[in-house]
């Protein structure tokens, strides 16, 4: 049974393909257009699925498109209707676009398939529309290595829902509870992303990041003023505060007034407000998560949960319902966003279109490390570079490590290219850029130096997985960077009383514990776990540079720069190499300098992608 799960025209699209209830492949398409969130079809992630699996479109049962456009449309009229004549700008730029394209998705797709089908035929029956929260909820069930949890699926909107709850059991899963438009947490957080001054479905990571530089001052006033909160973890947003069901912007006049002013200009400095701000929302934010899933734990006794949704990628209150324990084991879906609904839409029709059983595995879980994506051969590698003008020398496996670790021990930043490509938003030692976690000035080099980018941007963790505890308070599996943890107290360094006395930005300097690079300003850290039976080069280069320095972790973040996709190919990781001040670039068992390269080749990134 193969089964073509896709998602598209909102941001984010993907493909992702099931073989007898296992992933065998999925991509998202921004990695092949060089288009950062590329919301078009995914041509190229489809094409790369069905060349992965050796099959064309006529090998395939069904094909599952990941939301209902006919809903959506519904709840545009709706919403429209009942806040006539206010919002008309904004329905007259949207109508169009329905009419002509989405309100015909089911024809369009139809034909956008048949270049991939040999007889162009009989496309149209293998169609089949899962709803949106029906896919984050299988995306996050299916695979997890639960038999039976409590399945939480928060974002903006799908059709309707915005929060919702699912019972999974087996092979079914039933959804118990919706909370719907316009009353929305990812809307709540994504419109403080815009009033900070940041994108609104690419920010909303910079906000979390920002957070502990500020104070929750704000939280009060958002709780008395905009959002009505239950014991239960159901709430209610007073829609006078807002903009996003009928206008142009997130936010009204009436938020500007209630926090003391306009939005900050995209990138013009930030001040201690935006950092306030962004604790604010992330506290009301973990308060709204542990009062859903308390009273989750309490009313269906089942210790585990699943998430996902693009609210799941909030490390930090994922990390917080962990510690809270309400639930025993929590685990959400790495490709938790819109990208993994291509594969929830792929597992809700296995499971409820078809009734097949789940597959089983003896693994971590079901997603194979997330490593879902296109993989190069040596001989593929060498080939590639040399076309692109690339020096390189090539070593065999144990000495390619050892150069690698080499190259991080001397602090350089290193380009990790290796093995099947991450599918989701985080780099997990396949595209990776590692560097020396020891090293105090580590994290602000990579930052402005390699991925220019906001200097408060922290850097993640990649630690031996039988080691986490001796360098994180964790005691969970993390193998996706979806769980923030507080760095161990042995490993702290005590701080003076003027470090303690520092504030807002002035703390972003100060190292706070011996692995300093990956300790944020609040000792937290967003851990990844690395397993040796998932990533077993990843493992070994961490196990050899634990050998040679003691230390059993290194920096880890995604191999691009900032406003470009991760990269796919090695020409992607060879141009990023050159348009960077990274060192050395690993690719196979390929290794390169930047001293051998040619100057010609270099290449200028700051201003060639648009800033996100």
């Amino acid at each position: 049974m193969r089964i073509l799960g896709i998602s598209a025209f909102y941001h984010d699209s993907a493909a992702a393909l099931l073989v007898d209830g296992r992933p065998v492949a999925a991509a998202q398409e921004e990695r092949f257009t060089r288009k950062k969130h590329d919301p078009g079809f995914p041509e190229n992630a489809i094409r790369y699925c069905l060349d992965e699996a050796k099959v064309g479109l006529d090998d395939i049962d069904y094909v599952v498109f990941f939301e209902k456009p006919i809903l959506k449309f519904e709840r545009l009229l709706e919403t429209y209707l009942a806040n006539a004549p206010a919002g008309y700008a904004s329905f007259r730029m949207a109508l169009p676009i329905w009419l002509k394209e989405k309100l015909f998705q089911k024809v369009g797709m139809v034909k956008a398939l048949k270049p991939f089908s040999a007889s162009e035929k009989g496309i149209e029956e293998k169609l089949l529309f899962a709803e949106h929260h029906q896919s984050h909820a299988a995306s996050a069930f299916f695979p997890s290595p639960f038999e039976e949890a409590v399945v939480l699926t928060l974002d903006g909107v799908g059709e309707w829902a915005t929060t919702s709850v699912a019972i999974g059991r087996g092979s079914q899963l039933e959804t118990v509870r919706e909370i719907q438009w316009p009353h929305s947490l990812g809307l709540l957080y994504s419109a403080f992303t815009y009033y900070a001054g940041f994108k609104v479905n690419s920010g909303e990571y910079k906000v979390m990041g920002l957070a502990p530089y500020g104070a929750p001052r704000f939280a009060d006033t958002i709780l008395e003023n905009i959002v009505d909160l239950k014991a239960d973890g159901s709430f209610w947003l007073d829609q006078k505060y807002f903009n996003y069901a009928t206008g142009l912007t997130m936010t009204s006049r009436a938020f500007d007034d209630l926090m003391g002013g306009p939005p900050r200009r995209p990138e013009s400095p930030l001040t201690q407000r935006e950092m306030d701000l962004a604790a604010s929302v992330q506290a009301v934010t973990e308060e709204v998560m542990l009062r859903i899933t308390r009273d989750l734990a309490r009313t269906y006794d089942i210790p585990n949960l699943c998430m996902a949704g693009g609210v799941a990628l909030n490390c930090v209150a994922n990390g917080k319902i962990l510690r809270d324990g309400a639930f025993e084991r929590v685990w959400v879906q790495p490709a938790a966003g819109d990208a993994g609904g291509a594969l929830g839409a792929a597992y809700a029709a296995h499971s409820t279109h078809m009734n097949r059983p789940r597959h089983r595995t003896e693994a971590l879980d079901g997603m194979s490390g997330s490593f879902l994506g296109p993989a190069y051969s040596q001989s593929e590698i060498e080939e590639r570079l040399t076309q692109a003008g690339a020096k390189f020398e090539t070593f065999d496996d144990a000495a390619t490590l050892e150069q690698t670790v080499d190259a991080l021990e001397a602090g350089h930043a290193v380009g990790w290219f290796q093995g099947r490509m991450e599918f989701g938003p985080r780099a997990l030692g396949a595209r990776s850029i590692l560097g020396d976690p020891r090293n105090p000035q580590m994290q602000r080099n990579l930052n402005l130096k390699i991925k220019y980018r906001e200097s408060f941007r922290p850097f993640a963790p990649s630690v031996l997985a039988e080691d986490v505890s001796d360098y994180f308070d964790l005691d969970a599996d993390s193998p996706y960077m979806l769980l923030v943890a507080e760095v161990a107290g042995e490993r702290r360094r005590k701080m003076s009383a003027a470090e303690e006395a520092l504030f807002g930005i002035d703390k972003l300097n100060v190292p706070r514990s011996d692995i300093p690079a990956v300790t944020h300003v609040d000792y937290s850290a967003r851990v990844q776990t690395v397993h040796r039976e998932t990533n077993p080069r990843y493992h070994a280069l961490i196990s050899a540079f634990k050998a040679r320095t003691g230390c059993p972790v290194v920096v880890n973040t995604s191999f691009n720069v900032r406003g470009e996709p991760i990269v796919l190919t090695p020409e992607d990781a060879f141009r990023c190499f050159m348009g960077c001040e990274m060192e050395t670039l690993v690719v196979g068992n390929c290794v390169l300098r930047k001293p051998a390269q040619n100057e010609a080749l270099k290449v200028d990134y700051k201003d060639r992608f648009e800033l996100d």
